[in-house]
């Protein structure tokens, strides 16, 4: 089996609100989680039973987003889907749905606030000592951003 595991860092896990539960003829799983990387998404899903066939999912968010599936693999009952892109700054809420039922959502994620580095330009942060004093900036080490909450 390759790695499933997106590159770049863990930023949050959502655990469903409700029961993430989906049955349908055709059908029967339940969403574990989300795993929100920053180059991607990780679902866990567990299958009704062991040998079922991976279940076609679609993902949306609150801003249209489209999701691709990159990769997926399922060892006993459990399924590992990785979608790529990440969750966009400022999102709000994600939507699992099923392929063969996409009418009904499976669950819905809450997605919290994530912080989101603002770089300053290059001109508001003079480097060198007398282009500090010059500005009138105390001279002491240079400027580093805060995080802030996107809009």
């Amino acid at each position: 089996m390759s790695n499933l595991i997106p590159s770049g860092a863990l930023r949050r896990m959502l655990l469903p609100p409700t029961y993430g539960r989906h049955v349908t003829p055709a059908s029967e799983f339940t969403i574990l989680s989300v795993e929100v990387w920053a180059s991607g998404l990780v679902v866990n899903v567990h299958l009704a039973s062991e040998g079922a066939p991976a279940p076609r999912l679609i993902l949306e968010d609150h801003f249209g987003t489209k999701y691709s599936l990159q990769e997926s693999a399922v060892v006993d009952s459990r399924n590992l889907q990785v979608f790529t892109p990440s969750v966009p700054p400022g999102t709000r809420s994600l939507t699992i749905r099923a392929a063969d039922d996409p009418g009904r959502p499976v669950v819905t994620f809450a997605v919290p606030m994530m912080a989101v580095p603002d770089a300053p330009s290059v001109a508001a942060v003079p480097e060198a000592p007398a282009a500090r004093e010059a500005a009138g900036l105390p001279d002491e080490a240079p400027y580093q951003p805060e995080l802030r909450r996107p809009a």
